[in-house]
């Protein structure tokens, strides 16, 4: 029986994770869950799932909290408060998993956390690697412990490359639904709204990954995740753009052959394929029909860079390495936050991005957990002096 730290349990990947433990408890129990603020979703899942320990980052949320399980007389989940929150519950002795289902580079020091204490992860937070490849990739190995890949992309790939030689991989084949604005004239995205980036074609996602699937970040932030994951140059990824989403990505080898996943779009089979691991769980989602509509009608196109210049930008960063990757999240974290509340335009989101990756000269340093996050804080700032100066 794994038992397992949700970190980010109120959110999409989170509730689908405790919808996995919660259609078979004979082969998970939840030890330990977190959110940022969203209380009332977390009192629900104390009361049924009964976890030890549960952390929220708001403070003022974490005491409203606590107030309510004590006036219902629910006094056998402990409420820790703050930043160092989800890091405490990712390292109880309780728990060998965390699922790493936050949003953002706060995934990265639990996520480092719970790795040094030995704990498997389950990740789906992909800018752990994005900032922080070079530290967990080598800490992953010193310890011994499994990281499997959530994302259904990352997934994927690596249900693909099983049993395969490293050294037969040609090529990663990362595939895109392409979002809501896919064939779209870079014109047509000066009047883009909220709701309408919102609007996915494919996926239902929480409100940030949503935005990065609109501006294309999300496929960048993914070739340098896949980079770390799978020890291979960016150079040696490509997008291909599949907007039926039913090949969730494909491995080229060296003689030619092409492998690839397939299904439903669903994240309860990825997110299953990890827990699992090394076996194979029970069937939770619809069978897969070939002849469905769309499923026999598979197309695919290449990216357009220069409508979606966050990617051509990721590439570039990904390349770089080190620190910079880490300025252009937070940059990226900062810019669709303002979007999401209506402060800058659509194609501002990418012009914040390059602005804060164009002035930062001081992001070459070595790489450590210290460095990374001095770095965001530095980026994040930065972003935010330049949004002032936007005008709508």
């Amino acid at each position: 029986m794994r038992k397992l730290t949700v970190l980010g349990s109120t959110g999409s990947i989170g509730t689908q994770t405790l919808e996995v433990a919660r259609k078979n408890p004979e082969d998970f129990t939840v030890v330990a869950l977190s959110c940022n603020s969203d209380i009332d979703l977390l009192f629900e899942q104390i009361k049924e799932f009964a976890p030890k320990v549960c952390a929220v980052s708001n403070e003022s949320a974490a005491e409203k909290l606590r107030e309510r399980l004590k006036s219902e007389n629910i006094n056998s989940t402990e409420v820790l408060a703050g930043y160092e929150a989800n890091a405490q519950i990712a390292t109880i002795p309780e728990c060998d998993t965390v699922v790493g289902a936050m949003v953002g580079i706060a995934g990265l020091l639990p996520t480092y956390e719970a790795i040094k204490a030995g704990k498997d992860i389950a990740l789906a937070n992909k800018e752990t690697l994005v900032t922080g490849g070079e530290v967990i990739m080598p800490l992953v190995k010193e310890k011994g412990v499994e990281l499997l890949p959530v994302d259904s992309e990352h997934c994927a790939i690596w249900q693909c490359l099983k049993g395969e030689k490293h050294s037969d991989l040609d090529r990663i084949l990362l595939t895109a639904s392409g979002g809501p604005f896919r064939g779209k004239a870079r014109e047509d995205l000066t009047d883009v709204t909220v709701d309408m980036a919102l609007s996915h074609p494919t996926w239902k996602m929480g409100g940030k990954i949503t935005i990065d699937s609109a501006t294309m970040m999300n496929k960048g932030l993914e070739v340098i995740e896949a980079s770390h994951l799978f020890s291979v140059p960016v150079d040696k990824i490509d997008i291909v753009v599949h907007p039926q989403s039913i090949i969730h990505s494909m491995i080229r080898l060296k003689d030619g052959s092409v492998l690839a996943q397939m299904g439903n779009p669903s994240m309860i089979l990825p997110i299953m394929v990890a827990l699992y691991y090394p076996e194979r769980g029970p069937e939770l989602i619809e069978d897969f029909d070939p002849f469905a509509k769309g499923a026999n009608n598979l197309t695919f196109e290449p990216c357009d860079t220069n409508v979606f210049g966050l990617v051509k930008l990721a590439y570039d960063l990904g390349r770089a390495g080190g620190l910079m990757p880490t300025v252009m999240n937070a940059a990226n974290e900062i810019a669709v936050g303002a979007f999401l509340k209506g402060k800058i335009r659509f194609l501002d989101i990418e012009k914040t991005v390059f602005e804060v990756c164009d002035k930062t000269l001081d992001a070459n340093g070595e790489v450590t957990i210290e460095s990374i996050l001095e770095t965001d804080k530095n980026a994040r700032d930065m972003a935010k002096d330049y949004i002032k100066g936007i005008e709508l």
